[in-house]
């Protein structure tokens, strides 16, 4: 990965401390700080629970939950772009050793991101605009984006500043092979995934 080590300032932390405040009275919710502003997302639906354990199975098969990597959902990626900025993917692929990367407040450094995976729920254009140059920004090299509204999936790579240079997106009846980066080979069946993840909420 070729990603530049985050640096931490030392002066208080105004943003992740309001941040904080509002999970502890939000159960539930992803509060995440993006161009320091404070997101706060609600509580997924169950179809959005049912999609991403359709999308953790392929990963585990491959392997990628093993020696060289990890899977997992809900971990913290500390970003670039701001002091206290930080997203919190749906879904996750890292380096074994990713504990070694440890930023603050249970974010780590991008380098150790090898992919970032979101399920889009009633907030989508988060997903779809605002973390396509966050992820980038970050040089995370894949980025796959579920999207149940427009009933697609996106796979974004090569991040480049303000966005990726590369961004296909897939429809149902589609089986997506994934970058050999992630260190497996990974493939996705769009219709089911999709399925699983039944329509996009009204916002």
């Amino acid at each position: 990965m070729s990603a530049a080590s985050v640096e931490r300032p030392h002066d208080d932390r105004p943003l992740i401390a309001e941040a904080n405040r509002l999970m502890d009275r939000n159960p539930g919710y992803r509060v995440e700080i993006i161009g320091g502003q404070i997101l706060a997302s609600p509580p997924p639906d169950d179809p959005h629970a049912e999609a991403l354990t359709s999308l953790t199975v392929p990963f585990l098969t491959a392997g990628l939950h093993a020696s060289g990597t990890r899977v997992l959902q809900g971990i913290g990626l500390w970003l670039p772009s701001g002091t206290e900025d930080y997203a919190i993917p749906d879904l996750s692929v890292v380096d074994a050793d990713y504990r070694d990367s440890y930023v603050e407040n249970n974010c780590y450094d991008p380098i150790c991101f090898r992919l970032v995976l979101e399920v889009t729920s009633s907030n989508y254009q988060s997903d779809l605009r605002t973390k396509v140059s966050a992820y980038a920004g970050s040089d995370v090299p894949v980025y796959v984006i579920v999207d149940r509204k427009h009933q697609r999936l996106h796979v974004l790579t090569d991040p480049a500043e303000g966005g990726y240079g590369n961004h296909r997106i897939h429809a149902p009846g589609e089986i997506v092979t994934l970058p050999d980066s992630l260190g497996a080979k990974v493939t996705l069946d769009v219709a089911e995934i999709l399925a699983a993840g039944g329509p996009e909420p009204a916002s």
